[in-house]
């Protein structure tokens, strides 16, 4: 099945709320019911009331629980994305290149998430396995 394809500025927003501990089914709840005054502390950019918007134009519910796919990944984007959702750093856990990173370490639940998430203009290439089943990765933006 493939994911619903969402914007970069959507997709920080459901993460800064799962970084700060909101749950999918609070978010889930929180938007049906219109009130995104608990998430106004978390980052005073974002008005996340698009997520309400949303939740009623399209299957909300598939992005939150299922995944989603972001339109299109700028090499900034991607290292927002690592830090929100994996808590990965540049320098701590991979290195910046021309074209994208590499170096990125990943257990087999984060990579599939991660390949789940970004856009086709992201080119993933696998660099090795550990015994751990963690995966060493090379990203490159098209």
């Amino acid at each position: 099945m493939e994911c619903i394809k969402i914007s970069l500025p959507t997709a920080y927003m459901i993460e800064t709320l799962r970084h700060h501990g909101v749950s999918d089914q609070e978010l889930l709840q929180q938007t049906e019911k219109k009130d995104v005054s608990p998430w106004k502390g978390f980052n005073t950019n974002f008005d996340f009331n698009e997520l309400v918007e949303l939740s009623e134009k399209n299957d909300f519910r598939s992005i939150i629980q299922d995944g989603y796919t972001i339109k299109f990944v700028t090499i900034k984007g991607l290292q927002n994305l690592l830090r929100l959702k994996f808590n990965q750093l540049e320098e701590r856990n991979y290195h910046l290149t021309e074209k994208g990173i590499a170096e990125l370490v990943l257990d087999q639940p984060q990579y599939k998430t991660l390949k789940q998430m970004l856009s086709p203009n992201c080119m993933i290439r696998e660099n090795s396995l550990d015994a751990e089943g963690k995966t060493s990765i090379t990203i490159e933006l098209a």
